[in-house]
């Protein structure tokens, strides 16, 4: 795998024995990769991320993984509110209206592939930036291909479960208790049911079930204590 280097001024120190536990990731919802490779390398913005992939498959570093890039801002995902300090930002150049290219999706899974061995991750580790603030992201959207993740074992997808509570099993699967109905209703169908539209319905529910009891936020995601 080969990593370009475009180092961003835009980073801190991750505070005390901060661990990688999360990979969130993002759309650029720019025009191309170089102005959104400005944009992150340009002090002034204070944002950043660990690593971008341009839509011809090439990967940029521009946070060493050590460090905290500023790529999350506020929100929280299972016990974790200070998600910038825990984890890993990778930005996919797109602009979030179009298909996801297959060169920038197979570099994406070969890198994903490397993070999570070398932090010994289980695939639910990987999130998007609307999983952990629904109330104020929405990348990296309903054209994300989690399912071509799920099924290279780098990513989740849930069985449906007969019955469940929507709310109760959002929160034991990782969404904040403090959104409402709505805002994580539109954030899980971004990820799980993209472009589904109305109301809350049978196959929402039967989904965050599957969710909650297969991948609940209490268990391990880091591979070595066990499955998730």
């Amino acid at each position: 795998m080969e990593i370009i280097d475009c180092p961003s001024p835009n980073f801190g120190d991750r505070p005390g024995n901060a661990t990688v536990d999360l990979i969130v990731l993002h759309y650029t919802a720019m025009t191309d990769a170089d102005a959104a490779s400005k944009r992150l390398c340009d002090p002034e913005t204070q944002v950043s991320a660990h690593y971008l992939i341009d839509r011809d498959g090439k990967i940029f570093r521009l946070v060493d993984e050590e460090k905290r890039a500023w790529h999350a801002g506020a929100g929280s995902w299972a016990a974790q509110d200070d998600v910038n300090s825990h984890s890993i930002g990778i930005e996919l150049d797109n602009d979030g209206t179009s298909p996801f290219t297959d060169p920038l999706m197979a570099g994406l899974e070969t890198l994903l592939a490397d993070i999570l061995g070398r932090h010994k991750l289980s695939a639910k580790a990987v999130i998007g930036h609307s999983d952990m603030a629904p109330d104020r992201k929405s990348d990296p959207g309903p054209h994300f291909d989690w399912q071509r993740l799920a099924k290279a074992g780098l990513s989740i997808w849930p069985e449906p479960a007969l019955k469940g509570d929507f709310m109760r099993d959002a929160v034991t699967f990782g969404y904040s208790p403090h959104h409402d109905e709505a805002t994580i209703c539109r954030a899980f169908r971004a990820r799980f049911r993209p472009f589904a539209t109305g109301p809350l319905n049978v196959a929402d529910i039967s989904l965050m079930a599957g969710l909650a009891r297969q991948y609940p936020a209490d268990g391990a995601t880091h591979a070595s204590q066990g499955p998730a």
